[in-house]
């Protein structure tokens, strides 16, 4: 399976793509309607305009420190998880894609990183809580929150992951609990992103611990954008070797292109490995 991950819906109907996710709200709290002939994808707790516009809603360290893009670490500004009318927000934009296409993704799920958060609100949340261990108590948060979306979601639920495959690194990141997380989600997307794929053996090490480690169906996602084609089409097999797909991001066009030369190449008889 080779798809496309989008923000222009006339792309999602090109031909090449067995699959598309179009980004109905992304990292920047840019927001659209939701189509109905693709996968519509919602960024969870990433939202600069949100953080931005009302900073209380932010993630905070135990010095008080955001999780915003100015920081060391953080490409963009995170929610934090716990803040009740946001998550309804987000619930209410799943309800809206899931209207409008069964299948939905959610994107940039969890806490920003170890440490977050430690607003007023999550010190009294676990204060009251069962939980004597912070970073299960985190985990608590987002599995429920994830379960708020799967209530809602009628067809197949696809989350994205860190790439970080080691055990317990999900979890103590981000308080993503792979096992409680698996039951509720059809298929995982692990981004792996690079500028230029000019090596691939990092690639291979990620996708394979990452076939080792989920227990559900996942895909690969690739940076499209100015990208050697050639350089793609490498990093795509190599992916195909260990995921069950393969999407390319936010350049149809390049993507288009290296999904006609990868079909014709079959056509062909060329056989591909995974090393580099």
């Amino acid at each position: 399976m080779v798809g496309v991950v989008t923000r222009n819906e006339p792309e999602v109907s090109w031909a090449e793509f067995e699959r598309a996710f179009y980004e109905t709200k992304d990292v920047t709290g840019r927001a659209v309607e939701p189509v109905a002939d693709a996968v519509n994808m919602i960024s969870a707790f990433g939202d600069n305009a949100a953080v931005e516009g009302n900073p209380d809603v932010g993630a905070v360290d135990a010095s008080g420190v955001p999780a915003t893009r100015d920081q060391p670490y953080f490409d963009w500004s995170y929610v934090c998880p716990t803040h009740e009318g946001y998550r309804e927000g987000i619930l209410e934009m799943v309800e809206s894609a899931a209207a409008a296409n069964p299948d939905v993704r959610l994107d940039d799920v969890g806490f920003p990183r170890e440490g977050y958060c430690r607003c007023d609100r999550c010190d009294r949340l676990f204060a009251e809580s069962d939980y004597e261990d912070r970073e299960a108590w985190r985990a608590a948060v987002i599995t429920d929150f994830v379960a708020a979306v799967r209530d809602r979601v009628p067809g197949d639920l696809y989350l994205t992951l860190y790439p970080d495959p080691y055990p317990g690194h999900l979890h103590r990141r981000s308080g993503l609990a792979l096992d409680a997380l698996t039951p509720l989600v059809d298929e995982f997307v692990v981004p792996l992103y690079d500028t230029a794929y000019g090596t691939t053996y990092w690639l291979e090490v990620i996708a394979s611990a990452f076939a080792d480690r989920l227990d559900r169906p996942f895909t690969v996602e690739l940076y499209a954008v100015d990208v050697d084609v050639d350089n793609l089409i490498h990093a795509a097999e190599v992916a195909e070797t260990y995921a069950d797909g393969v999407l390319f991001g936010y350049d149809a066009s390049t993507a288009r292109a290296a999904i006609r030369r990868m079909q014709a190449e079959d056509r062909d008889g060329a056989s591909h490995g995974a090393g580099d």
